[in-house]
């Protein structure tokens, strides 16, 4: 299995940060491999592929190109295409860093995740910049469009996360963070399943960036810095399609047992307001009631107000989730 070597300073300091450059990283993924892992992503998908396939399709060398930067035989992504996401940077700013790689150094790095030397045609000094030009591709007709909606989700987990983490301490953040991934002891994060051999972060800078596609990665330069890319949590992945229980909507009004179900773990009002599709008025209203009702609690945590189920809350739900399931039998 693959794991790092983290000391206490360098996990003290991590940072979660929002990149858009991973973000449309993650939806080239999605297009490039033609596997989702939600409802919400296969949408999206069956909306852009034809238009990505002609993209493609346009120019002989961008297929060949993607399948050594993707990794197809080897599964290993070509460096250049993921730099280390420090947040506080605009898609541009993060692309120029694709594109400023140098052409030896972009070949190279290619070789490495093709699996073996690279085909004649890209034996070229352009490579770094036709990649680029793919990833703007994607950010362009894709991503930017929903870019403030995806941006509120990946502020919306690290929110939830962060609340998490001050509760119950980094190993219980990192072993749910992306598949394959948890905290072994002794300094030991557990990357992921492959037999790679261990890394050393002393003194390096850590980043935790989300992405809301289903995947995700890790990457790291010779600052050094290291960063795990990871896909939002299911909750955040499936906005839109959490629907309560029929006892509960009854008894509480669909809306109001929408944002109680969706309390299992803290959240804010925006993060409520993004999840559910309402307004902040009509968020902040149902809360009041529910409060009222001794069905959940808030606290601080930083700057944001969250609020999260209490035990009568949970019993609720719990038991008109039951109560639904009997119905159907």
């Amino acid at each position: 299995m693959g794991w790092w070597l983290v000391d206490t300073d360098t996990l003290a300091s991590g940072r979660f940060v929002v990149s858009p450059l991973s973000e449309a990283h993650a939806c080239l993924h999605t297009l490039y491999r033609a596997t989702t892992s939600h409802p919400a992503e296969k949408a999206w998908f069956d909306v852009h592929r034809a238009a990505y396939r002609a993209m493609v399709e346009a120019d002989p060398l961008t297929g060949p190109l993607l399948d050594a930067a993707m990794g197809a035989r080897t599964h290993w992504i070509a460096d250049l295409l993921a730099p280390v996401p420090i947040g506080d940077r605009t898609f541009e700013q993060e692309l120029d860093i694709v594109r400023g790689t140098p052409p030896d150094a972009a070949r190279e790095q290619l070789a490495v995740s093709s699996g073996g030397p690279l085909p004649a045609g890209l034996d070229r000094q352009d490579l770094a910049d036709r990649l680029a030009d793919v990833l703007a591709w994607v950010w362009t007709h894709t991503v930017a469009p929903t870019w403030e909606r995806r941006r509120r989700l990946m502020e919306a987990d690290i929110v939830s996360r962060t609340a998490h983490l001050s509760q119950a301490g980094w190993a219980a953040a990192l072993n749910d963070m992306r598949p394959g991934m948890r905290w072994l002891g002794d300094g030991r994060l557990q990357i992921n399943l492959h037999d790679f051999p261990p890394r050393q972060t002393t003194g390096a800078r850590l980043y935790f960036a989300p992405v809301t596609p289903g995947r995700g990665w890790v990457t790291w330069d010779t600052t050094p810095r290291y960063a795990i890319i990871y896909p939002c949590t299911g909750a955040l992945a499936d906005v839109g399609t959490t629907t309560a229980p029929q006892p509960l909507a009854r008894l509480l009004g669909p809306n109001r047992a929408t944002i109680l179900l969706l309390l299992t773990a803290p959240k804010s009002t925006t993060h409520l307001v993004t999840l559910t599709g309402q307004p902040l008025g009509s968020v902040g209203r149902h809360l009041k009631v529910l409060l009222d009702a001794d069905l959940v609690r808030r606290r601080r945590s930083g700057r944001s107000v969250l609020y999260y189920r209490t035990a009568a809350g949970d019993v609720l739900v719990e038991s008109a989730s039951r109560g639904s399931r009997e119905d159907d039998y």
